[in-house]
């Protein structure tokens, strides 16, 4: 893999039977960026990315990535705090694990509403605790699953702002999106995907010229 590459795929297909999930794919996603994968659901988002993990073992192809960490639907001990249930995931971890507790917490912008039990927390604090929970192994790599559904403006705004606050520590965010307009704000390239193939890829600035075209590509998410 390229240095400059956080994540790169050649040829990467997956198949269940006969449907083609993902199919042949060339993805690269450079370093100290974040990165929209755009595609509307049931495009194969979800599935390249348990391929770039090894969570699922790809038909053809190859994918390297660089150690990452995935945030998906956060699940915590709704009767613990913040700082708490972080506690219970760094002991089951290396020993450094612990130590990041506070810095993380501080990233995601939860240091002041740490000790509020889960119970209390929305569900934008949630998904802000699942990538400080992300943050305890110190990834070059983030990877975020759909991570604005649900939230309301001032939790996606706030998401917004902590993405771009961890790209600028250098780390790299690969964010899986059927939402435009949120790839847009966020992202500074995108992969489009329409049933499992990557149909444009490149800079923002790059795909402004085919705004129609994308458009059209992410209509249906």
């Amino acid at each position: 893999m390229s240095a400059s590459y956080a994540v790169e795929t050649s040829g990467l297909t997956k198949r269940f039977g006969d449907r083609v999930a993902v199919d042949n794919v060339e993805l690269r996603v450079p370093g100290g960026s974040a990165f929209g994968y755009l595609g509307p659901n049931g495009a194969g988002k979800t599935t390249l990315i348990r391929m770039l993990l090894g969570l699922t073992r790809a038909t053809a192809g190859e994918a390297l990535a660089r150690v990452g960490a995935i945030v998906e639907e956060p699940r915590f001990h709704r009767y613990l705090t913040g700082r708490e249930n972080l506690s219970v995931v760094a002991a089951a971890r290396e020993r450094q694990a612990h130590g990041r507790i506070e810095s993380a917490l501080e990233r995601v912008g939860l240091a002041e509403r740490a000790d509020e039990r889960m119970s209390t927390y929305s569900l934008g604090m949630r998904q802000r605790l699942g990538v400080a929970r992300a943050l305890l192994a110190d990834p070059e790599l983030l990877i975020l699953d759909e991570p604005t559904n649900g939230l309301d403006p001032a939790g996606i705004h706030e998401f917004r702002g902590m993405i771009r606050g961890l790209v600028a520590e250098g780390r790299t965010v690969l964010l899986s999106s059927h939402l435009l307009d949120e790839v847009e704000k966020i992202c500074d390239a995108v992969a489009i995907v329409d049933h499992g193939r990557v149909v444009m890829q490149g800079s923002l600035a790059e795909l402004k010229g085919d705004r129609q075209t994308i458009l059209i590509g992410s209509s249906d998410g």
